[in-house]
Parts: structure tokens; sequence; C-alpha cells
């Protein structure tokens, strides 16, 4: 079955230039407290780091004395990092508001298919700091926590969410993949 899309090769390109800037791609460092408390609690033996960026999050977990799991990190402006891979804890912060939007399902869809048992993904439903070289605000995606719960529940049970002001106006939730009854 060939993959679906879920980033075009012009938006790839604008998303590799604005991680040149040192401050793009830092939400996962505030985020970091509560992943590492998932991994604790958890017992997590791998971590997904989807949308992974300058791996910010693998360096505020060590710092914070988190250690003992596989990260896999994925980020299409990173070919380097490979494709997604499947693992015990997904985490997507501040990228799913970066997604082009007509391939944002696409996208949700690739996330429950790596989620094995739990996933971790940040929202922020307002307009970035930060511009595209083409002129469009970094969040492409600016609509309210129930347009985006209508679209997790059709793959995911969500197990929490939490309103959050961490980046500005924003949610995060942790889901699970659903189970489907015979």
């Amino acid at each position: 079955m060939p993959q679906s899309q879920t980033i075009t090769e012009g938006y790839r390109k604008l998303q590799q230039e604005l991680h040149q800037n040192p401050n793009y791609g830092v939400a996962s460092l505030h985020f970091a407290p509560i992943v590492a408390e998932i991994i604790k609690k958890t017992g997590v033996k791998s971590v997904a780091d989807y949308g992974a960026g300058k791996q910010n999050l693998l360096k505020a977990l060590t710092q914070a004395g988190v250690s003992g799991f596989d990260y896999f990190p994925y980020d299409p402006a990173f070919p380097e990092y490979g494709e997604p891979k499947n693992a015990d804890l997904v985490c997507c912060i501040d990228v799913l508001e970066h997604i082009e939007p007509e391939l944002i399902d696409n996208v949700i869809g690739e996330l429950a298919k790596i989620t094995t048992n739990l996933g971790f993904y940040s929202v922020h439903m307002g307009p970035a700091g930060k511009v595209l070289s083409d002129g469009r605000n970094a969040h492409l995606i600016q609509n309210p926590s129930s347009w985006w719960l209508k679209k997790f529940v059709e793959y995911f049970e969500v197990v929490q969410l939490q309103a959050h002001q961490i980046m500005g106006n924003g949610f995060w939730l942790i889901v699970k993949p659903k189970i489907v009854m015979g």
C-alpha cells in the first residue's frame, strides 16, 4: 500500500529554511517535563519524536535525567532521520498546526499507525511568532480545540485533554490507539 503524502516538496524546503533559525523548534523544551512524567509513570521503552526538528525533546529529557528508552526522531525537514517508526510513546509537539491543511488527516493517520501504546500531542491554536519565507504565518492551521478533537477521535481514544498557555493559546492531549470491537 503506498504511503499517504504528509508534506509537499515545496513546503519541506520552506521548513528546512525555517529550521535555520535557532529559535524555531524549541517548544519541546517546554513540554519535556510532562513527557518525562509520562515516561516515568508508564515505563515506556521507546519514544518516537514526530516532527523532531533539532531533537530538543531528547536533549531536555536527557538533561532531566530521563533515560533507558529508544529514541526515534522523525522530521521531513531532516531526511537523515529516516522514516517514522513505531513506539510505545509517540510525541508530536508543536507540529500539527504547521502541517499543510490538505494533508493534516494523512499526518494524524500516520501518527495513529506508529502509536503502539500512548501519544502525547500538543497543538497551538493561534498565529505563530514566525513567518515562512513565502509570507504565510508558520501556523498554517489555526483552529479551536473542538476542530482538532474531531480529528483526533477518528483515530484515537483521548485519555487526557489539557488547555495550556505554555507557548500561547493551546492544548495538549494524551491518547491511546482505538480499540476495534469485533
